[in-house]
């Protein structure tokens, strides 16, 4: 019956995560064993649409899983992570890791002492228009890179309100533009403020941070624009390529012509859980490694605090100030 599922959270993205699962239960890739959330008749609801059982407490999962999917609450993941990573439950848990470096560091080192694997829902990086950009980058059809540019808004969502808008949405962007660049962020610069009165923390920032080779990049974001809105443009000695996330969509631009790239569009997150099902049963390695989140987040991280300093910050001074025992 393939790897034996269990999701936690029946929230909008839970629900997501139990719905492909579901879909993979047909081509017996996984045993779907049901989805857990301490609104049990949500969870109710849930399992009860694509046939599973629903439970009140994730802990009810001990035992009956190989792997699960954490689709909780930022502020919850490092806790409910730990319990499974003890137990010897392979972890996928939604993006960002957790709600700081530090409890992100716990998290890979419990992991690693347990021998299990711990994979993080960074979906964008399953996106086949990144995934392509990424070929062109290193294929060097955009010739030396010289900025990158990001937008991600949308509007207000009272569910992650009490998320910082950099650590909930900025971090998407962050992975990708560490992926593409491959290069070292070396310092960062934000400003980043609260706008809304229902909000308790920042849902507008800006964000530069400066790689190595003299490459920047401009990370805009914010929970107020009335649309959603997902770019990523990169410009280079000879050319530009300008990446619209939401219709998988990745157009090259240089002095003589405009060219559309042809992609094979597929649902990020099906790519994203079929990754981790193979990655637990040893076939493939996860597409984004633990150290690669942590990494996002170490940056994100770094970007609230230069906000709240109003002064650029140096990603590796940052990580020694806090006492993170990072590779960076």
């Amino acid at each position: 019956m393939g790897v034996r599922i269990g999701v936690v959270g029946a929230g909008a993205m839970g629900f997501h995560h139990v719905r492909v699962y579901s879909q993979l239960v047909e081509n017996d890739l996984v045993e779907l064993v049901g989805v857990v959330d301490v609104d049990y008749e949500r969870a109710f609801s849930v399992a009860k649409t694509f046939k599973t059982r629903a439970f009140r407490n994730h802990k009810d999962l001990m035992g009956l899983v190989d792997a699960v999917s954490i689709a909780t609450p930022t502020e919850t993941h490092r806790d409910i992570a730990l319990d499974f990573i003890d137990a010897g439950v392979n972890v996928l848990v939604e993006k960002p890791i957790a709600s700081n470096v530090r409890e992100a560091l716990e998290l890979v080192r419990k992991a690693d002492e347990m021998g299990v694997l711990l994979m993080v829902g960074h979906v964008e990086r399953f996106n086949p228009a990144v995934s392509r950009l990424y070929e062109v980058v290193r294929r060097g059809l955009l010739g030396d890179l010289v900025t990158v540019t990001a937008r991600r808004v949308g509007p207000f969502d009272p569910r992650v309100s009490r998320v910082n808008v950099i650590v909930d949405l900025a971090t998407h962007d962050i992975d990708v533009i560490n992926y593409v660049l491959g290069l070292k962020a070396l310092s960062v610069y934000a400003r980043s403020r609260r706008v809304r009165v229902d909000s308790s923390e920042d849902d507008y920032g800006l964000i530069t941070v400066s790689y190595e080779n003299d490459v920047d990049a401009v990370i805009e974001t914010n929970r107020l624009t009335p649309y959603k809105l997902r770019s990523l443009e990169v410009v280079g000695t000879r050319g530009v390529a300008v990446l619209n996330y939401l219709d998988q969509k990745l157009v090259l631009y240089d002095g003589e012509w405009v060219r559309e790239a042809a992609i094979q569009k597929e649902e990020p997150l099906k790519l994203e859980l079929l990754n981790f099902v193979k990655a637990v049963e040893g076939i493939e390695k996860p597409y984004i490694t633990k150290e690669e989140a942590t990494y996002a987040l170490l940056i994100a991280e770094a970007a609230i605090e230069s906000s709240r300093r109003n002064m650029p910050l140096k990603i590796g001074d940052y990580a020694l100030e806090r006492n993170y025992e990072i590779v960076i």
